[in-house]
C-alpha cells in the first residue's frame, strides 16, 4: 500500500513538472496561437479544437486501456523531442514547427504518466491538436489558390446561368457597375479545414468499413466547393439587389459567419445519404435455414 501510495506521489509530482515546463516552454507559442486565432480569420476554429480533442477521449472511453501505474521514461524522450523540435522552429522562424512540436509535447506527456497504451489510445487526440495551428505561408497559399480560382469559375458561371451579367477576371466577377472580389480569405480554406476536421473525427468515432469513410473523405472538397461557390453567388445576387457600401461590408461577414455550418449540413447530408445507399444485410448460414425449416 505505501509502495503504491508513493508511486502516486512521484507520477503526480511528474505531471506536476511536466505542466510548469510546458508553459514556461512554450507561453511564447501559446500566446501566438491564440492572436491567429483572433485575427485571422481562417484560423478562428482553433479556439474549439482542444474542446473537440477532449471529446474525442470521452467519445473513446469504453477503449480506454487503464494507466500503468508506473512512469514510462521513453514518453520524457518523446518530450525531450518535442522541446528540440520546438527551439529549431524558433530558431529558423518557423511557427508552425513550433506550434506542432505541442503534438509530440501532448503525445510524449500521456505516455511518460500513463504508459504506452494510453499513449495509443490518445493518438487520435493528440493529431486533431493539429487543426489548432496555422498552416505555413507556403502551404496556406498553395491550397488558397486552386480554391479561389475554382470558387471564381463555377460562381461566375452559375451567375451567368442565373441570368447575371458576370465575367471573370483572373479572381474578381464584374457584375454590372459591380465587382465581386474573390480575394485569398474567401477562398474556402476555412471551410476546406473546417470539413477536413469534421471528417477526420468521424473516421476517429463512427464504426463504418474503409471505403465509406474513404469515399466521406473524397467528399470533403466538393463541400468546400459548393459551400463556398454558395456564398459567393449568393453574395453577387444581393450586390445586385442591395445598394450602399455597409450593406455589402454586412452581406460578405453575415455570408463568412454561416459558411461552416452550412458546410458541415452538407457532409451531414453526404453521411445520411451514404447511410441510405450501402445498406448492412445479416449473413444468414444455408444450412442453419434448411435446419429451421425442417423443425417447422
Amino acid at each position: 500500500m505505501k509502495s503504491l501510495e508513493k508511486n502516486n506521489l512521484v507520477i503526480t509530482a511528474a505531471a506536476a513538472m511536466l505542466a510548469v515546463t510546458f508553459v514556461w516552454a512554450y507561453w511564447p507559442a501559446l500566446v501566438g496561437l491564440v492572436h491567429a486565432w483572433n485575427t485571422v480569420p481562417d484560423y478562428s476554429h482553433g479556439f474549439f479544437v482542444v474542446p473537440v480533442a477532449v471529446f474525442i477521449l470521452w467519445a473513446r472511453r469504453e477503449r480506454f486501456p487503464g494507466v500503468s501505474g508506473r512512469l514510462a521514461w521513453l514518453g520524457l524522450g518523446l518530450v525531450a523531442l518535442s522541446l528540440a523540435v520546438r527551439m529549431l522552429g524558433v530558431r529558423f522562424y518557423l511557427d508552425a514547427v513550433e506550434g506542432w512540436s505541442i503534438l509530440l509535447w501532448a503525445g510524449g506527456a500521456a505516455w511518460f504518466l500513463c504508459g504506452w497504451r494510453v499513449f495509443r489510445w490518445s493518438l487520435p487526440s493528440v493529431v486533431f491538436l493539429w487543426f489548432m495551428v496555422p498552416l505555413p505561408f507556403r502551404l496556406e497559399h498553395a491550397l488558397s489558390r486552386p480554391l479561389q480560382h475554382a470558387a471564381t469559375r463555377i460562381s461566375c458561371w452559375i451567375l451567368q446561368c442565373l441570368g447575371q451579367p458576370a465575367l471573370s477576371e483572373g479572381n474578381i466577377i464584374l457584375l454590372g457597375d459591380a465587382r465581386l472580389e474573390v480575394a485569398q480569405a474567401c477562398s474556402g480554406l476555412r471551410i476546406f479545414v473546417g470539413i477536413v476536421a469534421l471528417a477526420f473525427v468521424f473516421v476517429v468515432l463512427v464504426r463504418r468499413t474503409w471505403w465509406e469513410k474513404a469515399l466521406l473523405v473524397v467528399c470533403i472538397l466538393p463541400i468546400t466547393l459548393a459551400a463556398n461557390v454558395t456564398r459567393i453567388v449568393a453574395t453577387g445576387l444581393l450586390l445586385q439587389w442591395v445598394d450602399g457600401e455597409n450593406a455589402h461590408r454586412i452581406i460578405h461577414d453575415w455570408a463568412g459567419y454561416v459558411m461552416i455550418p452550412y458546410a458541415a449540413v452538407l457532409f451531414g447530408l453526404a453521411v445520411l445519404y451514404l447511410g441510405k445507399l450501402v445498406q448492412r444485410v445479416d449473413m444468414v448460414d444455408a444450412g442453419d435455414v434448411a435446419r429451421h425449416l425442417a423443425e417447422v
